[in-house]
């Protein structure tokens, strides 16, 4: 390869892995690890158009993929024509797109056999490098641009490569969740073509964030593509780059420079651990994919309904959360059914939602609203009952909703509580986040299905008591102390 200028250029085109170790060997300071080569095959493939890639700080995965991909996709074998690279930020954007040209002018056997190269500004606000020989361009640009409809003369983006377009900041509300997933699906995704390469990379930040999102749909065959988790320790406690941190006390550095256990099961072990003061735990959650057939165990349906009786955006939501109870005592379980309500409503289109809920939910047969019986809403209450609507206020007894929820959260824990495996994606969102996320409606109208169905679950008392028998029956209260 150094002495035979035409067999190196061909095994380069060839084989970006090949490419990567020769014109940036100067990034090879350890024995490339098996995890790595794996990146390499997932570039190499072009059977696969999307690659979803997390994988521990320090791995190399940027440099990989963002810096070496981005230049190899364009010089190998596949020929592509318009690379965009994607970050958080127009500054960051603009780094890797820096980063490419330092290697490019540094670099003279790359420039030498593959440039020349030359930097131009777009239309579009963004920066690109033209490799003029290949009459193709790398550009860069940001979550806050959109690159709808961009070309580079006449092709559309034929590879995409999305580095750390998440950070804490963006992931902490619902709001920003959304915004980063929208942006992709709306932005992103049809901005190429049918044979666009898109590769995602960074770390998991959230339960709810773009990277998970992306999995699960993968995972759930409403994506095609590929999921691949590159964590620092395997399942046996080894590290996956054994070359560098080859002894215990290499990892242990490695761990003291990061100095925060959440910072290094997040960054490095891949693993999102709840903050100390979430009052609802990711791993407490507990699905179910059909409900019961046997009706026999079936006791009643109900919602809870929080209200919000404005349209004003800035306003919050009308919530109605319903559920199916069955079984008693120890055995009640709390089947929560998928997509709640959770809009902006006036207050006849939430009287009329209401009224449609309570009757579909019991095929015809009115069943039970539960209503937070604070000011106004008494009067939504009132209104129901006059149309002999089963409706309940409920008073909040002078708790905040954190307490609420608090009062509910052993239930959720010990899988009293079951919620559905597609559906109720926000309300879990609401419930994991809750204190973080800005709205948290659909959180007030859960407490309220849950706590009541735990009142009705109390034993009635007994005209007859014999004292030398324990209750049958155990009350939803005593479920949820025997949990703290």
């Amino acid at each position: 390869m150094i002495k035979d200028r035409n067999f190196r250029i061909a095994l380069c085109r060839k084989s970006h892995y090949w490419f990567f170790h020769f014109y940036f060997g100067q990034y090879v300071s350890y024995e490339t690890a098996e995890f790595q080569r794996e990146m390499f095959r997932i570039t190499e493939d072009e059977k696969n158009n999307m690659a979803i890639i997390v994988a521990f700080r320090g791995s190399g995965k940027s440099t990989i993929f963002t810096l070496s991909y981005a230049l190899w996709s364009i010089l190998g074998r596949q020929n592509k024509k318009f690379v965009v690279i994607l970050s958080q930020t127009q500054k960051q954007a603009k780094q890797h797109l820096m980063n490419i040209r330092t290697e490019l002018e540094k670099n003279k056997v790359l420039s030498r056999d593959l440039g020349p190269f030359r930097e131009e500004s777009d239309e579009w606000g963004g920066y690109s490098l033209v490799v003029s020989n290949y009459n193709a361009r790398i550009s860069a640009a940001s979550c806050e641009q959109s690159i709808r409809g961009i070309k580079h003369l006449q092709f559309r983006p034929d590879v995409i490569i999305a580095d750390d377009v998440e950070d804490l900041n963006s992931v902490k509300t619902q709001d920003g969740r959304d915004k980063t997933y929208n942006w992709f699906k709306g932005d992103i995704i049809p901005a190429g073509n049918t044979n666009t390469k898109i590769i995602v990379i960074g770390n998991l930040l959230h339960e709810d964030s773009l990277l998970k999102r992306l999995q699960k749909e993968i995972e759930n065959d409403v994506l095609n593509g590929i999921y691949r988790g590159f964590p620092f320790l395997n399942e046996n406690g080894l590290p996956l780059w054994r070359d560098k941190f080859s002894d215990e006390n290499a990892i242990k550095q490695e761990k003291m420079k990061v100095g925060n256990e959440i910072a290094w099961q997040r960054e490095y072990m891949l693993t999102i651990l709840p903050d100390t003061d979430r009052v609802i735990n990711p791993a407490w959650i507990h699905s179910y994919e059909n409900l019961p057939i046997d009706e026999k165990s079936f006791m009643y349906a109900a919602t809870g309904v929080d209200l919000a009786i404005s349209e004003n955006e800035s306003a919050c939501y009308t919530a109605m959360v319903s559920a199916k109870i069955y079984g008693q005592g120890e055995d009640m379980k709390i089947y929560i059914l998928p997509y709640p309500v959770n809009e902006r409503m006036d207050s006849p289109t939430t009287l009329k939602k209401a009224k449609e809920i309570s009757e579909k939910l019991g095929d015809g047969r009115r069943t039970e609203l539960f209503i937070e019986d604070v000011g106004y809403q008494r009067a939504f209450v009132q209104n129901l009952q006059k149309e002999d609507y089963p409706a309940m206020g409920c008073p909040t007894l002078g708790q905040d909703k954190r307490a609420r929820l608090a009062t509910v959260a052993p239930a959720i824990e010990n899988g009293t509580v079951l919620f559905p495996k597609q559906g109720a994606e926000v309300l879990i969102s609401q419930l994991i986040g809750f204190g973080t996320e800005k709205y948290n409606d659909l959180v007030d109208a859960f407490v309220i299905i849950v706590s009541k169905a735990g009142e009705n679950n109390r034993p009635k008392p007994d005209p007859f008591p014999d004292q030398s028998s324990q209750s049958h029956s155990t009350i939803f209260g005593d479920i949820m102390n025997r949990q703290f």
